[in-house]
């Protein structure tokens, strides 16, 4: 039996490393706050090992983390934790080193997108990320979140609509 364990534990470990990054972001966009976050990521994580022998593989280890941060935020946000919004404009990872002229313009674009999503509702800011941002299909998205597929696909529409209603807003200014 001990030998299983430490199988887990190195499974564990990989997940850690796999996908830590995914995890404080998706905190992150939820919390809009840098040391919240890492509270988030964190807490997250120490959930997840303690409950890691009861992983059942029906979702992706991803999907699984993030429904976990997500649900840790809930829990912060239900017990007044989040009194203050920083809003931070989310830098690319960019894997080539383009001019300088395009990483401005590529922050420039990047940060206006961020706060267009960031004005959004809770909801609607968090099915974007998982959705763009994360890569999840809508199976992963409603599971993650705990809705249906229907409530998922609508809720994903609507939080487009929002955004390029905020951003034809933004133009006319």
């Amino acid at each position: 039996m001990k030998y299983l364990a430490e199988i887990s534990l190195v499974d564990f470990r990989r997940a850690v490393e796999d996908y830590s990054e995914v995890v404080w972001n998706y905190a992150y966009i939820l919390t809009r706050d840098r040391h919240l976050a890492d509270e988030i990521a964190q807490d997250s994580f120490v959930k997840a090992y303690r409950s890691f022998q009861t992983f059942r593989a029906e979702a992706s280890m991803k999907t699984w983390l993030l429904k976990i941060t997500r649900n840790t935020w809930l829990t912060y946000r239900r017990s007044a934790f989040i009194r203050k919004v920083v809003l931070a404009p989310f830098l690319p990872d960019t894997s080539s080193v383009p001019s300088a002229e395009n990483q401005y313009m590529n922050k420039i674009a990047a940060s206006e997108m961020w706060e267009i999503v960031l004005q959004l509702p809770a909801k609607y800011r968090e099915i974007l990320l998982l959705h763009a941002h994360h890569q999840l299909d809508l199976q992963e998205i409603a599971e993650s979140l705990g809705i249906s597929e229907s409530a998922c696909k609508t809720r994903l529409r609507r939080a487009k609509q929002m955004a390029l209603k905020i951003m034809n807003e933004k133009g006319d200014s």
